[in-house]
């Protein structure tokens, strides 16, 4: 994963704003239900408890984090990274309730479902509402996280066209090296007309005696 790569925003706008969206759903969602008598147990709006903590503030403050991350980012590894804050924030809503319970050991309980008065569909309430805050949630948060992962992940054919136009403009703008200055290097003829560096003449061999 090369990270000097800078990518768009737009690959991780549409995964990192369903992650927000989510998040925040799966965080407020049990505080303002009691006005519509959805959700769980306290029948209260706004009641904070250590159920609501546990199981809808962190794992939606979690995915919110993460879909913050990708829709900001131009890095590879920030966008992973908000990818897998998503995928555990996702996990937690649908495993959350069982691992604190049962491996932890912590009875902190999630309530009962809030019932209408007068309703007697309870079974059919409590399976909207957990998939609704809980279990249906979660899966759409995982899946939106690991859809990032693999965004974030792979190399389009137009980040590698974008990463050539972007070097082939550096390469461009760098500066031309200067030619030698060559001035300096006298190339007149010299006062004597015979050219600057030019051989020395034969010596004149006439009045030399001659030799029978």
């Amino acid at each position: 994963m090369n990270d000097d790569q800078r990518i768009p925003r737009s690959r991780g706008a549409v995964c990192g704003s369903l992650l927000i969206l989510l998040g925040l759903w799966g965080g407020i969602a049990p505080f303002i239900g009691p006005y519509f008598h959805f959700g769980f147990t306290p029948d209260s709006a706004w009641h904070y408890d250590s159920g609501r903590l546990y199981y809808s503030i962190i794992p939606g403050a979690v995915a919110l984090l993460g879909g913050v991350l990708i829709v900001l980012t131009r890095s590879r590894v920030l966008g992973t990274v908000g990818g897998v804050l998503g995928v555990l924030g996702g996990a937690w809503f649908i495993v959350g309730t069982g691992f604190v319970n049962s491996l932890l050991n912590r009875h902190i309980s999630v309530g009962a479902p809030i019932v209408a008065p007068g309703s007697s569909a309870s079974a059919r309430l409590l399976y909207v509402e957990t998939i609704s805050l809980f279990a249906g949630l979660g899966v759409l948060i995982l899946l939106a996280g690991a859809v990032a992962i693999g965004r974030f992940s792979m190399v389009a054919a137009t980040d590698v066209e974008e990463s050539d136009d972007s070097y082939e403009a550096s390469y461009a703008a760098a500066p031309v090296a200067s030619k030698p200055d060559l001035s300096q290097y006298s190339t007149s003829v010299s006062t004597s007309g015979a050219p600057p560096f030019a051989p020395a003449p034969f010596p004149d061999t006439s009045q030399l005696p001659k030799t029978e």
